[in-house]
């Protein structure tokens, strides 16, 4: 007998292979993937009083295709349905096989997956939700929890998505060549959405969803698994071990937001940090370095240091300097800020952001005010960067970031 956590890990780890093989044989996203969901769900309900079977993905295979079958029998077209699904479809997989017989071939089509849910076409929140649906394998309402929207607007999301992959006749067929590299880049920022996402929760009562991160990591590493040449996937797994490792010292009792530079290092997880700065350390040296594996090094300075006096801030700000090269982006150059902050003072740092105040992308973003007003503090005007706080705080949607920096101002008067 299993226990649910048991059950649902191991049945994460195996959908996206069975919705892989289910789609590389019928090619109907659509009902493949609810067909999928199905048999995760029945897996759901009977493997932990039943026990897991010998071969896991042999079974949910051989009951998603016969949920599959089911779908197809229900649709207004059946005939001409059930005609294409007896051509795919052996004979002895409709006769009732063992349900926990070993598939015949164990190809493994999860990188294929991760290229059709974070196609190009689809707008980012899609590419998101399909990609946790799909390859993550949580359902619509778990999904919906951790963003915060209605279930049906999630569902929503997501039917308007597989119809989109339906109507442009995608299959999972991997790109090449430029296309497999752009491609990749989308994947990858995707996860790099959901983990921030649940690192920062964009609004709500909580400041973190740690179910989004867990899960941005677990995909990340399957990805890295798939693709372990890949500097910029390394680069991107160990920037997410080394910034969760700092979650536990993140809030403290009662929900409230602890600054880095206030955190208990003692409450960070070594072992996450240990792992982190290895993936890092041997994915540098490797070859071209890529914006994610710049700011992995970046995290790794900043766990590696004992203490926040200790910080090597004149790397920090080469590596920024670096960083700042591959692409313009006015967050990058915002932490920049802070870091010539910490070299060259208060004053300098203020001066960028100066600069940063005319780019329209940051015009009502918070952060830039949050960290205006704490350059103020360390300049010693508390005056203005009581007011800086103070305004930041009217403009986030966290609610843990509002009561922050609201404390932050009423502290300076």
């Amino acid at each position: 007998m299993s226990g649910p956590a048991e059950v649902e890990d191991l049945l994460r780890d195996h959908a996206p292979r069975v919705l892989g093989a289910l789609v590389r044989r019928y090619g109907d996203f659509d009902l493949c993937e609810d067909a999928v969901q199905e048999a995760l769900l029945a897996a759901a309900q009977q493997w932990p009083g039943g026990g897991v079977p010998d071969h896991p993905r042999g079974w949910l295979l051989t009951v998603a295709a016969r949920r599959y079958v089911d779908l197809v029998r229900s649709e207004a077209a059946r005939r001409r349905r059930e005609d294409a699904v007896a051509l795919a479809t052996p004979d002895s997989a409709l006769l009732a096989p063992a349900a926990d017989d070993a598939p015949g071939a164990d190809r493994d089509d999860s990188l294929a997956l991760l290229f059709l849910c974070c196609h190009p076409d689809l707008s980012p929140p899609s590419r998101i939700a399909l990609t946790l649906r799909a390859v993550g394998g949580l359902t619509t309402a778990q999904i919906a929890a951790a963003f915060l929207v209605p279930e049906p607007t999630m569902a929503q999301r997501i039917s308007r998505a597989k119809q989109t992959i339906k109507a442009g006749g995608w299959s999972l067929a991997q790109p090449e060549g430029e296309d497999r590299t752009a491609r990749l880049a989308e994947v990858r920022h995707v996860l790099y959405l959901v983990f921030n996402e649940g690192y920062t929760a964009s609004g709500g009562d909580d400041l973190t969803a740690p179910e989004l991160s867990t899960e941005a990591i677990r995909l990340t590493r399957l990805l890295h698994g798939l693709l372990p040449e890949d500097a910029e996937t390394a680069g991107l797994l160990a920037l997410m071990l080394l910034t969760h490792a700092r979650r536990p010292a993140r809030t403290g009792p009662h929900g409230e937001l602890i600054p880095l530079a206030e955190q208990d290092r003692g409450g960070w997880d070594a072992g996450l940090v240990e792992e982190g700065v290895a993936l890092i350390s041997g994915t540098l040296p490797r070859g071209r370095v890529g914006p994610y594996q710049l700011q992995a090094a970046i995290a790794a300075v900043h766990d590696e240091a004992p203490t926040a006096e200790a910080t090597d801030w004149p790397q920090i700000l080469a590596l920024y300097d670096l960083l700042e090269r591959t692409g313009p982006n006015p967050m990058i150059t915002l932490n920049r800020a802070v870091a010539v902050a910490m070299v060259q003072g208060p004053r300098a740092g203020l001066d960028l952001l100066e600069e940063l105040a005319a780019d329209a992308r940051l015009a009502r973003n918070h952060r830039l005010l949050a960290t205006r007003a704490h350059l103020l503090e360390l300049l010693g005007d508390g005056g203005a960067a009581a007011v800086a706080y103070r305004e930041a705080a009217r403009r986030t949607t966290s609610a843990p970031e509002r009561r922050h920096l609201t404390e932050r101002a009423r502290r300076l008067g």
